[in-house]
């Protein structure tokens, strides 16, 4: 739900629906956009490098990302890591995950999540690390790990895709706070502003109830200033 092509290739989803929203602002065309899809271990290179000028990939606001040379305008979803395991096993909590196999991610903050959970409790895992969110759940699905953990909101869409979706359950231990948000490079500050009002217009918007059928309406006739 966050971003993927449907069945002609058009990308849609909430991060994606960012993008074209900071478009329609800068550009006046919400279609002014090239997006491109990056692998979670290759997208901070390339905001830094410049190939992008937004990366809206439901990425968590952190101390060490933002200390860098990185801007998190806003956040627009607030998420938490969490573990998807097989209903099969009755489990309770990721406590009784001691000694598993956890399939994860590479590139992002879930991997040093799970290693200060596991240590702080002096408990022991192996990490089954994944190029890609389709190759975690794939591996975990084949049974080449016994859970599989990310943020919550990405558990539950790989359930949504596996082969038995009623044959695994979300464990209800959540293991961090995820702000998700968009991110830019922190050398340019107008930019950052942009992308961070777009973002609060889209929530004034929202609260204000307006819509793509009435938007032209309120904004000759509404008394209202904001």
């Amino acid at each position: 739900g966050f971003a993927f092509p449907d069945d002609k290739g058009t990308w849609r989803g909430f991060d994606v629906d960012i993008c074209r929203a900071v478009a329609a602002a800068v550009l006046g065309d919400a279609k002014a956009v090239r997006f491109t899809a990056i692998p979670a271990q290759d997208r901070f290179a390339a905001l830094s490098s410049g190939k992008i000028d937004i990366l809206s990939r439901n990425t968590s606001w952190t101390f060490g990302r933002d200390a860098g040379a990185l801007d998190f305008p806003a956040v627009t979803y607030f998420d938490g890591q969490g573990f998807l395991a097989p209903k099969a096993l009755g489990l309770a909590s990721a406590d009784e995950l001691n000694g598993a196999r956890i399939c994860v991610q590479a590139g992002t903050a879930s991997e040093q999540n799970m290693a200060d959970y596991f240590k702080i409790r002096g408990l022991k895992y192996s990490a089954v690390v994944s190029v890609s969110e389709a190759q975690a759940r794939e591996t975990y699905q084949g049974e080449g790990c016994d859970a599989y953990t990310a943020d919550v909101s990405a558990l539950a869409s790989a359930r949504s895709l596996m082969n038995n979706p009623n044959a695994h359950v979300v464990l209800p231990t959540v293991i961090s706070k995820e702000p998700l948000g968009p991110v830019v490079r922190q050398d340019d500050p107008a930019w950052t502003d942009i992308v961070r009002w777009s973002v609060y217009a889209l929530m004034l918007g929202e609260e204000l109830k307006l819509t793509a059928d009435n938007v032209a309406e309120a904004r000759d006739a509404s008394q209202d200033p904001r």
